[in-house]
């Protein structure tokens, strides 16, 4: 008998007992794990997005690390634009909107963009047509917005009061945009009441014929930065990869993410903690045994480590298929849909199994320590 299999056998030989534990891990681990998918998710479909539509610096007002507060001149992208070496400027204003629905209503992530805003080539039209010049009242859904609201190109929305013809369902590599609408920057102006406004725009930097781009980019980056429009504003040109890491609501889900997940670490921990406490009470006569027969205190220790590490694997077997499942289930949910990515990334994967580790070490460490320090004599005199 291998020592795996004997460590085995001690799980199964209490299998009320294992399966209440397992359950419980799972759970715990399975939230650990669904809800740093859900913030990885966030973060890497962005990431491709702004790579697929190659866009090089993410420019917010300065001080600002969201769109939602940033403020600027929409005037100032086309001086950008005019600065040799950019290739484009990708402007956008960006509001949460409220979209009646039945009875109730959602509130969805509206964008205005001009009609030749250059995200719209990374967009896959699956119904209807992008927007146009000269488009009025007119909207493009994404295709978790369109699927929520029931919604196909010929049907009209409201938007604060006003009808838009549904003109385009979209599908894009980002999930937020997926469950957002799309209208002319113009009209999204007068909606949001920031008349030449907008929140945000993309810059392509020119980066062919070098092998190494950052210089290059951060040449552009310094230029913008210095660059002062006729309201003397000040602006912020962040890589993608520094806006990724900087970015508010990207910062903020990830610390939720990772309190609850301490929350639920420790939960496990203590439920560990209680399953091999007991465990080891219950076996002293035989732990006092098989140190009767040779077995020195480590191989002990290794025993007890051992059954806490295969139970807490155990669990991350199950807590994946769990939260795996959850990000599917949440992502069709009414309530989310368009704001979660389903399915959890192997790095994540990676991440919940050393969590599982951990938990088994931690749970387990005092028991092995307990069981250990028992005099063969004593233990096999225990009542």
């Amino acid at each position: 008998m291998t020592f795996l299999t004997f460590i085995t056998r001690n799980l199964l030989r209490r299998p009320t007992r294992t399966a209440l534990t397992l359950l419980g891990l799972a759970v715990a681990v399975g939230s650990v794990i669904a809800l740093l998918g859900i913030a990885h998710n966030f973060t890497a479909t962005m990431a491709n997005t702004f790579e697929r539509r190659g866009i090089d610096l993410i420019v917010l007002a300065a001080g600002k690390t969201d769109q939602l507060s940033s403020d600027i001149s929409e005037s100032i992208p086309e001086q950008v634009a005019r600065i040799p070496g950019v290739l484009g400027v990708s402007s956008t204003l960006l509001d949460l909107i409220e979209i009646p629905r039945g009875r109730s209503s959602i509130s969805v992530i509206a964008q205005g963009w001009n009609w030749n805003n250059f995200a719209f080539d990374d967009l896959e039209i699956l119904a209807g047509r992008r927007l146009l010049a000269g488009d009025d009242h007119q909207a493009i859904l994404g295709v978790n917005l369109a699927d929520s609201l029931g919604k196909t190109v010929g049907d009209t929305i409201e938007l604060q009061g006003e009808p838009f013809a549904v003109v385009g369902v979209y599908r894009s590599l980002d999930v937020f945009e997926n469950g957002a609408v799309v209208i002319p920057l113009r009209q999204m102006q007068r909606l949001a009441g920031r008349p030449g406004r907008i929140t945000a725009f993309g810059v392509r930097v020119d980066k062919s014929g070098t092998d190494d781009p950052g210089p290059r980019v951060e040449a552009i980056r310094q230029q913008i930065e210095a660059f002062r429009g006729s309201e003397g504003i000040k602006l912020t040109a962040q890589p993608r990869q520094n806006y990724l890491q900087s970015a508010s609501h990207l910062k903020v889900t990830k610390a939720m993410a990772w309190m609850v997940s301490a929350v639920a670490i420790l939960i496990g921990v203590i439920s560990m903690l209680n399953t091999m406490v007991m465990s080891v009470l219950e076996r002293t006569q035989e732990i006092g045994i098989l140190r009767a027969v040779g077995w020195p205190p480590s191989r002990i220790v290794r025993m007890i480590l051992g059954e806490a590490i295969l139970l807490g694997v155990a669990a991350a077997v199950l807590g994946t298929i769990a939260a795996t499942a959850l990000t599917y289930v949440l992502s069709m949910s009414p309530k989310v849909r368009g704001f979660i990515e389903p399915g959890i990334a192997p790095m994540i994967i990676a991440q919940g199994v050393a969590i599982t580790v951990l938990i088994g070490l931690l749970g387990g460490a005092y028991p092995a320590y307990r069981a250990a320090r028992l005099l063969p004599t004593e233990a096999i005199r225990h009542d």
